[in-house]
C-alpha cells in the first residue's frame, strides 16, 4: 500500500537544519509510493537544495545496521528531472530491481552532469560534485548503498553515465546509455547541440565548459569519445535509433536529434572497438525516435549487463 507523503527527520538523527556550510545534508524525506522515497538535500556544490528519488529494494525498511545493497544510478535527460524514470517509464514493476537500490538524482534541465566552468572560476552549479561526492556519500552512509555501483541514463543522462564512468575509473562497474549525447566534439553538429540545449536555460551557455575551441581541453575532459580508453575495460551498453519513425512511434514522426545522436554513438562504438573493448554491447536498432518507449525498452534490455556487473 502506498504511504501518504510525509516529511521526516533524516535517519542520521541530525536536525533538518542545513545551515552548516560545506556539508551536504538531507533536510527532508517524503514517501511518494511504497518503494519510492524522495530526499531533499541541501547542497553546497549547487548552492541550493536538490531532490533525489530512491527506489528501495525488498527488505530495505527492515535493514540491519551495516546492511548494504548494490546500487544503480539512473540519470535523466535534458528537460527531465529526478522523477522522470518513475513517472514516464515503468521501472517499479521490474522484478530484477527489487534487489537493487536505485538512485535517481536531480541534474538540472541542462546541467550536463558537470561542474560548470564559469569562465574558469568554477562554483555552482557543480553537478558532478553533487552526484558523486554529496549524494553518493549520503546514500552510502545512511540509506544502505554499497560500493558496488553501475550507472545508466538517457540522452543527456547517457552522457552523464559514460562521462562519470570514464572520469572516475573504478567507481562504476558498468555503464549504459540510451540515445545518449556520447560525443560533444568530433561529430559535425555535436558541440552546437550542447550549446543550443544549454542556451535554452542559461544566458551564457559557454559557462558550461567554455568555448569549444578556446577551452577544447575542458570539452575533451568530459567527452566520452575522448575518454574512451577509460571505458574499454568495463561493460558498456550503447543503444540508439536513426530518427525515422519506428514501431513505437506515431506514423510519420521523425527526430533529427536522434539522427545526430546515432552518428555520435556509432563513432564511440567504433572508437571502443579500435581500443580493443571486449565488453561492449550495442543495439543500433534502426527506425526509432528520441522518445521514452525506446528508452524504457532499452533500459530493460541492458539490465542483464548492468546487474551481472553488480554480482
Amino acid at each position: 500500500m502506498t504511504q501518504p507523503a510525509r516529511a521526516a527527520t533524516p535517519p542520521s538523527g541530525e536536525p533538518a537544519d542545513a545551515s552548516r556550510v560545506g556539508r551536504a545534508r538531507v533536510v527532508a524525506e517524503e514517501w511518494v509510493a511504497s518503494r519510492q522515497l524522495d530526499l531533499t538535500i541541501q547542497s553546497p556544490a549547487l548552492g541550493t537544495t536538490a531532490k533525489v528519488r530512491l527506489l528501495i529494494p525488498d527488505g530495505w525498511r527492515e535493514r540491519r545496521p551495516g546492511q548494504r545493497w548494490p546500487v544503480l544510478y539512473l540519470l535523466h535527460g535534458c528537460c527531465g528531472d529526478y522523477t522522470s524514470w518513475t513517472t514516464l517509464a515503468d521501472i517499479t514493476s521490474i522484478p530484477a530491481l527489487r534487489d537493487v537500490l536505485v538512485v535517481m538524482p536531480e541534474a538540472g534541465n541542462a546541467g550536463f552532469y558537470s561542474d560548470w566552468w564559469n569562465d574558469g572560476h568554477g562554483g555552482p552549479p557543480a553537478w558532478e560534485t553533487f552526484h558523486l561526492r554529496e549524494v553518493r556519500s549520503i546514500v552510502e552512509r545512511h540509506y544502505g548503498a554499497s560500493h558496488r555501483r553501475v550507472v545508466a541514463g538517457l540522452s543527456m543522462g547517457g552522457f552523464g553515465a559514460l562521462s562519470y564512468a570514464a572520469r572516475h575509473p573504478g567507481m562504476f562497474r558498468a555503464a549504459a546509455s540510451y540515445s545518449g549525447v556520447v560525443d560533444t566534439v568530433h561529430t559535425p553538429g555535436a558541440s552546437d547541440l550542447v550549446l543550443d540545449i544549454a542556451s535554452r536555460y542559461v544566458d551564457d551557455p559557454l559557462a558550461l565548459w567554455g568555448d569549444p575551441i578556446a577551452q577544447a581541453h575542458v570539452w575533451a575532459a568530459h567527452n566520452p569519445v575522448d575518454l574512451a580508453t577509460r571505458l574499454r575495460t568495463i561493460p558498456v551498453y550503447l543503444s540508439c535509433g536513426n530518427g525515422d519513425a519506428g514501431p513505437l512511434d506515431p506514423p510519420d514522426r521523425t527526430s533529427a536529434l536522434e539522427t545526430l545522436l546515432e552518428q555520435e554513438n556509432l563513432l564511440l562504438a567504433q572508437r571502443l572497438r579500435d581500443l580493443g573493448a571486449k565488453r561492449l554491447v550495442t543495439n543500433f536498432y534502426g527506425a526509432g525516435t528520441h522518445s521514452w518507449p525506446y528508452w524504457e525498452r532499452e533500459f530493460k534490455r541492458s539490465l542483464p549487463l548492468l546487474l551481472s556487473a553488480l554480482r
